[in-house]
């Protein structure tokens, strides 16, 4: 079977594969959700969802580390990894493994169409379009509510020591977008590091639960240092984990809004 992956990479596959090593987060997730667990033979020690999954499969290191020999031993049929989540040194020494398929995503559409590139993959058709169907439903759900609802001004910080947010050309910024937010710092690309010196007037400062772990001492923090702003702390897997989790994503969207 040949297949190109979300970088158009071509690549080729004997059958079905039936041993997966996933290397990303809400993909393995994903996996689950499409019925493929047992498929699972390898993953992330960063693999949390579900979180009995790391006790029955082989944790085979990070995102950006793994140890090639455990992947090795595995014996998989193919590595499933992500052009952001994974580094291009890593990919190329797993394909001298396995046929390694790689997503890029940077929004909803990019989303579904990995889930539907997985259907086909994995021969999961039916439960793949079924999941699009939800997300897309959920979605068009949540516009409806979005679209009168003001835009807000908001930074949404990811890691602080240094200050780093999400800006253009990122997951996490098509979904504030989808909120109906405008990103304060659009202008720049990726995850910059910032200076909260660099923030004037903003409506909302988003602080992130992923991944550095803000808590109430750091809302407090910059609460008082942006006393005109409204400082809250968000869940980081419903802005960027860009899988199945998507499902449940425009629902806490909405109760998320309805607090601002």
């Amino acid at each position: 079977m040949k297949y190109k992956d979300q970088l158009n990479r071509s690549g080729e596959i004997v059958s079905v594969p039936k041993r997966i090593i996933s290397l990303v987060p809400s993909q393995t997730e994903l996996l689950v959700d499409l019925g493929l667990e047992t498929s699972i033979v390898g993953l992330t020690k960063f693999c949390i969802h579900p979180s009995s999954l790391r006790k029955c499969k082989t944790v085979v290191g990070g995102t950006k580390q793994v140890n090639f020999e455990t992947i090795t031993s595995l014996k998989p049929d193919i590595i499933l990894c992500n052009k952001e989540e994974n580094t291009k040194e890593m990919i190329l020494e797993l394909e001298k493994i396995a046929p390694v398929h790689v997503s890029d995503i940077y929004d909803l559409e990019d989303a579904l169409k990995l889930i539907d590139l997985y259907g086909t993959l994995f021969s999961v058709e039916k439960t793949a379009s079924t999941l699009i169907e939800t997300i897309s439903k959920e979605y068009l759900d949540f516009q409806l509510y979005i679209k009168v609802q003001p835009k807000l001004k908001v930074v949404y910080f990811i890691w602080k020591n240094p200050w780093m947010i999400a800006a253009h050309q990122t997951f996490i910024n098509n979904m504030l977008e989808l909120n109906n937010f405008e990103n304060y710092f659009t202008h720049l690309k990726r995850y910059p590091q910032i200076q909260l010196d660099d923030i004037n007037e903003v409506d909302v400062i988003l602080l992130s639960s992923e991944p550095f772990p803000f808590k109430q001492e750091h809302i407090e923090s910059l609460q008082l240092q942006f006393p005109n702003s409204k400082v809250v702390l968000v869940d980081g897997e419903y802005f960027s984990w860009y899988g199945s989790r998507l499902k449940d994503a425009f629902r806490y969207f909405k109760t998320l809004r309805q607090t601002l």
